[in-house]
């Protein structure tokens, strides 16, 4: 379906194409990106620029080209009239039939009002969240996962292709640190008193999952055997110390022992973010492993390319990547001097097996302290044959909450926030995805529990729900008096839709296909919701006004249709942000 920005960049094209001198010189252009919804309703319902755009290639003024434009446009029962405003624009006063028409265009798609049709390129791959399996999952994470799950939805929306993936950080040092903090915990309650390591994890859930996995064949051990020859236990040595618990661990139960406690540890975890997510509505397609890209030599493909490309050199016993060559502050390592896989060197594969798996467009959504990632990962890709842009990263920012007005300090302390799960529990999921978006991703967010809980105006989420609901009502207060909504008669008396309110809804309505194109092209889902802020409030502010389940029958079916067609787009804008369209407040 084309939105009402699109039909009106048609007639515009259509004029063009019965003038040569213009045709020519428009060849090039995107029509439609010169035409804009006017900010002032004195000034129409559109404008466009297009006659300033050709001025200089037709050396006429714009004022004289869009005089020929308009002639050119003739008789069109979707336009009311046409004016030439300030220097050459073209001001477009729709009539009421296209308003009319576009409320039918609403009640017939229904949930697929504002989505376009599927195609087939680019194939986009959308990874997000991607939080390490050492622990649950934050209130920062929560806004990622929101915010990642929603842009999909948009991307769908606008026709493309989509797959959502989870890379699951499941290899390395931080892996190992996980399964020593679990066999230590195990130990301690076995009865074996060691000194924990401060750099380990030291959360409750370490406690649970050491009271859980199965460590059939590990022996208990003494802890004299644990901490013999080891180094201080330190804030100044922690990182020694915990490595040195990592090697004692693997010393005493071999690697396999270990690698049945780490395993058992991440896996654990690695589920509870998965359920955790499921019951926020963030569903993936693909959970990726990082152990899979050793397992299935993808780490030492990807080098293999970079090599056969020259673009890996040696130095101080260790292979080098020249980021530098790429905008990069400093070259990076990819092998140790002792034969180590770097993480970086992780990352280019993985991206580089995105590629090989037919994706041509790869988003990343990050939290805001990767910013030195990109560069170096477009490098890689870079070097391996790939377009540059074909990675595009999404930062997202830090979130503080606020209660009375007062910050919420986070951390593991009880009492204090620091899992999605506490907030979902206390806000419910529909204000938390809400007001993960509410903001543009690159900014800050305070999040206000208060307002975020309450039932009134104040609270978006809940005004935005509370006109569905009203909608519903009215229906059903209509069934209550025996009465009934003829859809047929609707659309040959909607002339009695005539009021600056209905003219005001109705506007609100036709805007949306190009607010999900706006909201998907800019990866920007807060544009959706202000728009339903917006159009809650068109609505609100008519209905306040209008008794019109008692209105004759023909006024009573034409606003009963617009009734329906809000509820329509209320409900698929909330779908994309995935909020609840409730019946009953």
């Amino acid at each position: 379906m084309r939105a009402m920005k699109q039909i009106v960049a048609q007639l515009v094209s259509d004029a063009i194409a019965t003038l040569p001198e213009l045709a020519d010189a428009a060849a090039d252009l995107s029509i439609e990106s010169t035409v804009e919804r006017t900010r002032d309703a004195s000034h129409g319902d559109f404008a466009s620029n297009i006659a300033m755009r050709l001025a200089k290639p037709v050396r006429k003024s714009p004022r004289d080209i869009a005089a020929s434009l308009i002639n050119a446009l003739g008789d069109n029962e979707i336009i009311d009239k046409v004016e030439i405003a300030g220097p050459g624009f073209i001001n477009f006063y729709l009539s009421p039939v296209a308003f009319h028409a576009e409320l039918e265009t609403i009640l017939e798609a229904g949930e697929d009002y504002g989505r376009q049709p599927q195609r087939d390129h680019p194939k986009i791959l959308l990874e997000f969240v991607s939080a390490n399996p050492t622990g649950p999952l934050h209130v920062g994470h929560g806004r990622g996962a929101s915010y990642g799950a929603t842009v999909g939805n948009l991307l769908e929306a606008a026709g493309y292709p989509v797959s959502r993936e989870y890379y699951v950080n499941d290899a390395g040092r931080q892996m190992d640190i996980l399964g020593a903090s679990v066999w230590l915990r195990w130990l301690e309650a076995s009865g074996v008193d060691v000194d924990f390591p401060k750099g380990g994890y030291r959360g409750d859930y370490i406690r649970d999952i050491a009271s859980e996995i199965d460590t059939g064949g590990i022996e208990v051990v003494t802890a004299e055997a644990v901490t013999d020859g080891l180094p201080e236990n330190t804030d100044d040595n922690k990182d020694e110390y915990v490595d040195a618990l990592v090697a004692r661990c693997k010393e005493l139960h071999g690697e396999d022992g270990f690698n049945k406690i780490r395993q058992q540890s991440l896996e654990s975890i690695r589920d509870e973010i998965r359920a955790d997510l499921e019951e926020f509505g963030v569903h993936f397609d693909e959970w990726f492993s990082e152990q899979s890209l050793t397992q299935s030599n993808r780490v030492d493909d990807a080098l293999a390319v970079l090599d056969e490309r020259g673009m890996l050199y040696k130095k101080d016993g260790a292979t080098w990547f020249p980021s530098i060559q790429y905008g990069d502050d400093k070259d990076r390592v990819v092998v140790r001097d002792n034969g180590v896989k770097t993480y970086f060197a992780s990352d280019i594969a993985y991206h580089f097996d995105k590629r090989e798996r037919g994706y041509d467009h790869l988003i990343d959504i990050l939290g805001a302290d990767h910013h030195g990632y990109v560069t170096r990962v477009r490098g890689g890709l870079e070097a391996m044959g790939y377009e540059a842009d074909d990675l595009e990263v999404q930062f997202v920012q830090f979130v503080t909450l606020y209660r009375s007005g007062e910050r919420v300090q986070m951390g593991t302390r009880s009492g204090q926030f620091d899992t999605l799960r506490q907030l979902r529990e206390e806000v419910g999921n529909d204000a938390a995805r809400f007001y993960y978006v509410s903001r543009s991703n690159d900014q800050h967010l305070d999040f206000d529990l208060d307002v975020a809980k309450s039932q009134s105006n104040d609270n978006p989420v809940y005004y935005i729900q509370y006109a569905h609901a009203r909608i519903t009502s009215v229906f059903e207060k209509l069934a209550d008096l025996s009465l009934a909504w003829d859809a047929d008669n609707a659309k040959a008396t909607m002339d009695n839709l005539s009021s600056q309110q209905e003219k005001a809804l109705m506007t609100a309505l036709s805007r949306y296909p190009e607010i999900l194109e706006l909201a998907a092209n800019n990866r920007a889902p807060q544009h959706l919701v202000h728009y339903l802020r917006d159009l809650a409030a068109d609505f609100h502010s008519w209905y306040n006004a209008n008794k019109f389940i008692e209105d004759p029958d023909n006024v009573r079916d034409a606003r009963l249709a617009l009734c329906a067609a809000t509820k329509v787009v209320i409900a698929n804008g909330l779908g994309i942000l995935g909020v609840s369209a409730p019946d009953k407040m």
